[in-house]
């Protein structure tokens, strides 16, 4: 049993550290590529600022742990093991580092949907209930990524009428300073939002308390920034449109209420399809989008969920022996 406990302990790490060679970065793109501030200190802002967040879901986002814990989803007698939470960490972690080291941003959170299919497949087949899936999963993930380039296209496009009318002269440090304050607010969202995900995962381990696996896999997430965001950051920042701060501080305006949204209503949306989305909004309105890269982000995001249901569905059969 020890051994089981500490192999689930460590593939949630791995999916921790994974999340934030991800995701971190999301946040603060639109600082580096409007050229706001440097790489390191964007990614510094986004540690600092989406581990507040994390810390801050130990009080606000319980709901989601009930989510993500695979209840209703396949039945107790699967959910409730420790070889189906480890198949499901390994499972999305994998998929998530391997879309990393290839600079494709993919959700965590479709990921972790995708692995909680994966053993249920295996065991009853299509009796998952997919019906309580698609409401409480599949149609905030459908949705945010569609509402997000709306409204990406239509702020930036108000805000480029209110200054064209009007002629305002804004205080070129103001931007900078929203714009930072912007992204802060994305990445305690992050953080606020996906924390709990990952740390249901855990829970199953008695001497474990809700506190004390949030704040390692804080530590966990922090470290997968700092350390692997490189790629993802030249995908977000530059590859997808380029950007002026205006633009930028745009897309992170959406990105910021769509995620705080979700949060609080419990709904499981990805920050990735929706900072993704809302920047590719405001390239629309620019012409300045890439629309390949945005296609085959798109295409990275359709693989998500299955390859990560395979993963897991393997993995959970030969923890089965």
């Amino acid at each position: 049993m020890l051994l089981i406990s500490i192999s689930l302990f460590l593939a949630t790490l791995f999916l921790a550290y994974s999340n934030g060679a991800n995701d971190n970065f999301k946040g603060v793109a639109t600082l580096f590529g409007s050229g706001t501030t440097s790489y390191q200190t964007a990614i510094l802002w986004a540690t600092f600022t989406t581990s507040a967040g994390a810390i801050a879901s130990i009080f606000l986002a319980n709901k989601l742990l009930q989510n993500f814990s695979g209840r209703g989803i396949v039945p107790d007698a699967i959910a409730n093991t420790s070889e189906f939470h480890i198949a499901v960490a390994i499972a999305a972690g994998l998929t998530v580092l391997i879309a990393t080291l290839t600079g494709f941003p993919i959700s965590t959170t479709h990921s972790l949907t995708g692995a909680l299919i994966g053993p249920g497949l295996v065991v009853i087949g299509l009796k998952v209930n997919f019906a309580a899936l698609g409401n409480s999963f599949i149609l905030p993930l459908l949705l945010s990524p569609i509402i997000a380039i709306l409204l990406g296209a239509g702020i930036y496009s108000l805000s480029n009428y209110i200054n064209c009318k009007w002629s305002l002269s804004v205080n070129p440090k103001m931007i900078d300073t929203c714009h930072f304050m912007s992204a802060g607010i994305i990445s305690f969202a992050r953080g606020l939002n996906h924390t709990p995900k990952i740390v249901s995962l855990i829970l199953i381990i008695e001497s474990f308390s809700i506190q004390g696996a949030m704040i390692t896999i804080v530590i966990a997430i922090a470290l997968g920034g700092l350390l692997n965001s490189q790629n993802i950051a030249e995908t977000m920042s530059t590859k997808i449109i380029s950007m002026n701060k205006t633009q930028g501080l745009s897309a992170n305006m959406v990105t910021g209420v769509l995620v705080i949204a979700a949060t609080q209503l419990g709904l499981p949306i990805s920050t990735t399809y929706v900072s993704v989305s809302s920047i590719f909004g405001v390239g629309l309105i620019t012409k300045k989008a890439n629309k390949r890269v945005f296609y085959q982000i798109l295409l990275s995001w359709i693989f998500t969920l299955p390859t990560a249901a395979i993963i897991s569905g393997i993995t959970y059969r030969l923890l089965q022996g």
